[in-house]
């Protein structure tokens, strides 16, 4: 039997027996710890969650118990899921910059009886560590972090590692339902507390055999895990496809080390969003300028080598499967990647279907669009243009919340995306904007925010991007910059924004030509208020902190305003 064929209707535990019996020597895990690999077998990563699982049922906790997770992405973060999953439990994954007020609530929402304290930066830990209830037991990972080897012991009930070598392995291998309750994944909302997205089995069991088929991942693939396992396009590109495919996954040991953390690896499956995609090309430009490599990129005997070596030196020179989410991407961006033979398509999806809507395909894909429905979605547009979803792989519910679930769904059981979008004739999807993110100008003339930031971001030097103007004469655009920029006098850039907005003002109707951009040196982050955990902008908070500096420009008519000029 083919692999393909085994994992049709499997859960994600299922497929975790199959390769400790059949594949135990196999390597699964790389964690770095000091500079070091450390790396773990299917057996080993087995005999940690069958351990730690018979743990936690002498900790008393029982079947449908929900426990929370916080820490960045490690090993340890796998084995403890793995461990939920073994024992019946709730896993409930958090973000690890919440605001404390925010990750109080979640824990409480949640009804959560532990939570699990892994790989952070101790300031994180000091930050949120007085907001858990006093009344959940907390487990600590041990790890070589940024700041030594901060271990947490006196900060915690219990450590992982003791409990895992003090209890014996669990014996049972026990299949869930589809409708056993998987995960709670919060959303993190730009408006108000998060929703508890509740998630059964049923959804990674429509996922895994479907990845598996449409992109042909095994495990002789590999790839490096950075972006947040609490966010559910990680959790199914990562863990879930591992778990399908045996693919290997590595680890990055900080901010600082990620870059060298890729080239060692050199994944052959890389998951990013757009704005690390930015910022890799950034470093290529600081070193190779763009009228230089332009040049370069024109003589064919160069091309080749000089693409191969930069793929190389980004750590994805065998790379085959590279997608970007969470947020729209540049066609021009996409555009520059491709003359390097780096070809990214787009993903789209959300917390509510976990993340299982459309992506491109290497070697059939079509920039501009997130690519073609992944099979047995069930997605249709409404008469409005929203992308509606209907498959097993949509919420069973938002926990504790029946209101907000009967909002989310049409009458015939469809999920609103709350996003707009077009089909075209070969089934590509274009997503056009959100439909509460279309305002009003004072003209009375509608605006969909989304295209307008696309074409934006293919300016050099923008790093985030939000278009607003309710009220105003036109759309005004509020930014901040990137470090390709920031040397540039001011003066300067504000006569090279000048000129690109009114090439850029060309190719929009005139109801959506932006007027004027507000320069914004705050940095736009959770801790700021600014954006969510998975860095959406929170446009009603930027329209706020900005609206005298836009309402200024649109009554001026002056082109650029500078945030403390």
């Amino acid at each position: 039997m083919s692999l393909k064929e085994l994992v049709k209707g499997k859960s994600p535990i299922e497929m975790f027996y199959h390769w400790e019996k059949n594949a135990p020597n196999h390597l699964y895990l790389r964690q770095p710890v000091n500079g070091q690999w450390h790396e773990f077998t299917w057996s080993q990563v087995s005999d940690k969650v069958r351990r730690l699982t018979s743990a936690l049922y002498k900790l008393g906790f029982e079947r449908g118990d929900k426990i929370a997770l916080l820490s960045k992405n490690c090993a340890e973060w796998i084995i403890t899921d793995l461990a939920l999953q073994l024992g019946g439990f709730v896993s409930v994954p958090l973000y690890v910059d919440q605001t404390p007020d925010t990750f109080r609530y979640i824990l409480e929402h949640s009804d959560s009886k532990a939570i699990f304290v892994g790989k952070l930066d101790k300031p994180v830990w000091d930050r949120l560590g007085s907001s858990v209830p006093e009344d959940l037991i907390k487990i600590g990972f041990s790890f070589h972090g940024a700041d030594g080897d901060f271990q947490r012991e006196g900060e915690v009930d219990h450590m992982l590692a003791d409990l895992i070598a003090d209890s014996t392995p669990y014996a049972e291998s026990p299949v869930p339902s589809d409708s056993d309750v998987w995960t709670i994944v919060y959303t993190s909302g730009t408006t108000g507390y998060p929703k508890g997205v509740v998630h059964g089995y049923r959804a990674p069991r429509h996922v895994g055999y479907r990845a598996l088929e449409t992109f042909d991942i095994n495990g002789n693939d590999r790839c490096l895990s950075f972006l947040p396992l609490a966010h559910v396009a990680e959790r199914l590109l990562v863990e879930t496809t591992s778990l399908y495919s045996g693919m290997v996954i590595s680890f990055s040991q900080s901010l600082n080390t990620f870059q060298n953390d890729l080239i060692s690896v050199q994944p052959t499956v890389f998951f990013s969003v757009p704005r690390l995609w930015k910022k890799f090309q950034g470093g290529i430009l600081t070193k190779v300028p763009q009228q230089k490599l332009d040049k370069l990129l024109k003589i064919p005997l160069v091309r080749s080598l000089i693409a191969k070596k930069l793929r190389k030196a980004l750590g994805l020179g065998q790379a085959r499967i590279i997608v970007s989410g969470a947020a729209p991407i540049s066609p021009a961006l996409l555009e520059w990647y491709s003359k390097l033979g780096i070809e990214i398509v787009e993903g789209y999806g959300m917390t509510e279907n976990f993340a299982y809507g459309f992506i491109g395909r290497p070697g059939h894909n079509k920039q501009g669009t997130v690519g073609k429905a992944m099979p047995d979605n069930g997605f249709k547009l409404s008469a409005e243009g929203e992308i509606l979803f209907k498959c097993p792989t949509v919420m069973s519910e938002y926990y504790k919340d029946e209101e907000k679930t009967r909002e989310a769904l049409t009458e015939d059981g469809y999920y609103r995306s709350g996003d707009l979008g077009e089909i075209d004739g070969e089934g590509y999807l274009r997503v056009t904007g959100r439909v509460k993110e279309i305002f009003k100008t004072e003209k009375g003339e509608y605006v969909a925010p989304a295209p307008i930031e696309a074409k934006l971001s293919s300016f050099k030097g923008f790093e985030q991007i939000c278009i607003a103007g309710t009220g105003l004469k036109q759309p005004i655009a509020v930014v901040t910059l990137n470090e390709l920029v920031l040397n540039t006098p001011k003066d300067q850039l504000s006569k090279d924004i000048t000129e690109f907005l009114k090439q850029i003002n060309t190719t929009l109707l005139n109801h959506e030509k932006v007027s004027g951009v507000v320069i914004s040196n705050t940095d736009w982050s959770p801790d700021t208020g600014l954006v969510t955990p998975t860095l959406k902008v929170k446009r009603n908070k930027l329209e706020e902190r900005y609206g005298e500096l836009m309402t200024n420009l649109d009554q001026s008519g002056d082109t650029i305003a500078w945030e403390n000029a």
